[in-house]
């Protein structure tokens, strides 16, 4: 028993090491699962909007529509960068590519035409590369999947405090890079590339610092705060002890703390309404109306329009312009708020998991499921609580995800072998006994194991007691092991009869049996339905003799039929579990089961084999009862009165047992006075017109028990309800 109740133990533990295995591994749903948890933290709390000197000049759907498709002439971006410049912009940061020499340029026009002298057309390239050169701008380049060429000469060389961090920083294998001279004209140079694998999914964390294998380059905002303060260099800090895992960045004053690969975890506030300035408003004529959106604010130039394919999806569930990415990072980087994971939190919510786990597994092995759920919730609440703590009060992103998912396996893991071990022994509980225990007790059992601790109460049963007729003589005729087989035969059937009428098979006593009902739950009218079964042992024990049920007949044995007796009583008596805490019968003692066992052994004075006291006939109305005196019982100063059951309803029903009735308060009127004995029984005999031999028997052992009617003062004659 005790190795099954370590079974749910066992697989709990082996749980517990399969998980912190995967979590150890880390694979893409555990990455997801807790990136999960941490959008959700952002949508609920996001960043506290501050307004910061940062605009964004759209090139939106209305700019495209009135000024025409992308991409724009250059002369037009030239003309936008002076303005933006003229307007006092601190610095112009273009989040667009112009890898290719501009088509709608006269200069570029004529050398496709091949004009033989084109030095006085305009060259929109060199324009624009000119307003570059009179502005503070800084451009970008993006990287490619594929091998390509690098960005070429840097603008800024970061330093490097510690390992080189080759190994961590993300890797270009290639880029695309603006035309060189407007690149050359800039005074910045920074990675537009929102995702080290190209990906277009949610965007969570932007990298940094990019290496093409021999240089690094920063990112579009860290040049463009660069530049914006003055500062020449950058300044990367490795981890000093590993193996160059990126700490933080510095910019100036600013230290950003990074991830292990430089990238910054971007913490996302709900778009300002000012945020945004139309590309199409700046070069109209009321352009200089904005300037007071633009002195001294870095400007981004990006696009909002779908068509131009550069939106991208928030853990604010939301999606945003790519270039808005990019000023929300370098917001989070102005106000100073980050969202920061060390390395040991990992390590915590490893050990947060396996301590809740072992927690589970030990509550659910003593306590149950119910209270392992009700304890576990209030585990889970407070692990939610203190990570939503930590990350409104630091910015520290713990995941509550992990150990909440795993441990609510484990728990149910927990339960579903406890079940499995406890449905087992719950088979094995009905298998052994199932035949002896009525359905009810065993479903409470099997609910309740106080059920099973000593102790009980007081209970009005009704209780019955059946004995074999002279089964010493029918045993000289067995072999013990046929013996063994005819009782078994004999409690199989005549037990189901008592189980199928909701009682409890107490015990079986050698030939006899022991019965009760209305324990361990209420029976509602548990003496009628324990004079059902009485009738119905009578009647399965009748079909079987007839049919040499017990092989007597085909066995060459001296008595061919099986006889029984069977006693009722119904009164308070105390049941429960009795005998020692470590084994013990659910059981009953008291006076009404004395009663039981003195009611059964007058079936053989009375030669009837059904006897019931008057508490068990009042109880069971519609029955054929026939009053058959009173019994003295040791330690009471009155008699008993008892009854012979003779039938169901259909024979107390019926105009011959009405007769036999009336015969029969004659008979016991007779035995009172002592005059017309015989005469008054011989009329009851003569009245048994129904098939019931026993019924004479009865009448002729009447004869010589004059003494035990002499105080008979209830009613003679116990005819039905209905009569």
């Amino acid at each position: 028993m005790w190795r099954r109740r370590l079974v749910p133990v066992v697989i709990g533990l082996v749980l517990i090491v399969l998980l912190v295995w995967l979590r150890a591994t880390d694979p893409v749903p555990i990455q997801q699962l807790r990136e999960l948890a941490f959008d959700t933290y952002q949508q609920t709390a996001p960043r506290e909007g501050v307004d910061m000197p940062i605009r964004i000049v759209d090139i939106d759907e209305a700019s495209l529509a009135e000024i025409g498709q992308w991409p724009w002439p250059r002369n037009i971006l030239a003309d936008l960068t002076d303005r933006l410049t003229q307007m006092g912009a601190a610095v112009v940061v273009f989040d667009a590519l112009f890898p290719e020499p501009d088509r709608a340029s006269p200069h570029r026009i004529a050398e496709e035409l091949d004009v033989a002298d084109d030095s006085d057309l305009r060259d929109y390239d060199a324009e624009f590369a000119a307003a570059i050169a009179r502005s503070p701008v800084v451009m970008g380049f993006g990287v490619t999947p594929g091998e390509g060429p690098m960005p070429g000469a840097q603008k800024t060389v970061p330093a490097i405090v510690g390992p080189n961090p080759d190994l961590t920083v993300p890797r270009m294998p290639g880029t695309v890079t603006s035309l060189p001279i407007l690149v050359e004209a800039a005074l910045g140079l920074g990675s537009i590339s929102l995702d080290p694998g190209g990906s277009v999914s949610i965007v969570r964390e932007l990298p940094l610092l990019w290496s093409s294998g021999d240089a690094y380059y920063p990112a579009l905002m860290i040049e463009a705060l660069r530049v914006a303060l003055g500062v020449q260099t950058p300044v990367v800090f490795a981890d000093q002890v590993g193996f160059g895992a990126v700490e933080s960045v510095r910019v100036a004053n600013f230290e950003i703390p990074t991830t292990t690969t430089g990238g910054l975890r971007l913490y996302y506030q709900e778009t300002p309404d000012n945020l945004y300035v139309p590309a199409a408003g700046i070069l109209g004529e009321e352009g200089a109306s904005y300037a007071p959106l633009i002195a001294g604010n870095i400007v981004f130039i990006g696009t909002s329009a779908t068509g131009l394919l550069d939106i991208r999806g928030t853990p604010l569930g939301t999606n945003m312009p790519g270039v808005e990415i990019h000023v929300q990072a370098l917001q989070q980087i102005l106000s100073e708020t980050y969202l920061t994971r060390a390395d040991w939190i990992g390590g915590l919510e490893i050990l947060t998991f396996v301590v809740i786990g072992l927690i589970l597994i030990a509550i659910v092995q003593f306590f149950g499921p119910l209270v392992s759920f009700l304890i576990g919730g209030a585990l889970a609440g407070a692990l939610v609580a203190g990570s939503w703590f930590a990350f409104t009060d630091s910015g520290l992103l713990v995941d509550p995800s992990f150990p909440l998912v795993a441990s609510l396996i484990v728990y149910f893991a927990m339960v579903f072998a406890r079940y499995v071990t406890t449905d087992a022994d719950k088979r094995r509980i009905r298998s052994a006994f199932g035949n002896y225990v009525s359905p009810e007790l065993l479903t409470q059992i099997e609910k309740s194991s106080g059920k099973l601790a000593l102790g009980g109460e007081t209970r009005e049963l009704s209780i019955l007691f059946s004995d074999v007729r002279s089964f010493t003589t029918l045993s000289e005729g067995f072999e013990p092991a046929d013996l063994v087989t005819l009782l078994n035969r004999l409690f199989g059937a005549l037990g189901q009869e008592i189980t199928d009428e909701l009682g409890t098979i107490d015990k079986f006593i050698g030939d006899a049996i022991m019965a009760f009902w209305n324990a361990p739950v209420d029976v509602e009218d548990h003496a009628l339905r324990a004079c059902r079964a009485a009738l119905g042992m009578r009647a399965k024990l009748a079909e079987m003799n007839e049919r040499d049920g017990f092989e007597l007949r085909s066995g060459g044995h001296a008595s061919d039929r099986i006889e029984i007796g069977i006693g009722i009583a119904t009164g308070e008596a105390l049941v429960g579990n009795l005998g020692l805490e470590t084994r013990f019968d659910y059981s009953c003692v008291g006076d009404t089961v004395n009663v039981a066992s003195r009611v059964e052994g007058a079936c053989k004075p009375l030669a009837y084999d059904l006897v019931v006291v008057e508490a068990t006939r009042a109880e069971a109305p519609g029955l054929a009862f026939l009053e058959a005196g009173s019994l003295e019982l040791k330690g009471k100063t009155s008699r008993e009165p008892i009854h012979i059951l003779v039938g169901g309803p259909e024979i107390a029903e019926s105009d011959a047992f009405r007769k036999l009735c009336e015969a029969h308060w004659h008979a016991i009127e007779a035995l009172k006075t002592g005059e017309g004995v015989d005469a008054a029984i011989d009329a009851c005999i003569e009245r048994v017109t129904f098939p019931d031999p026993r019924l004479k028997g009865f009448y002729e052992a009447m004869r010589g028990r004059p003494g035990d009617f002499a105080d008979t003062t209830i009613r003679a004659v116990s005819l039905p309800e209905t009569a």
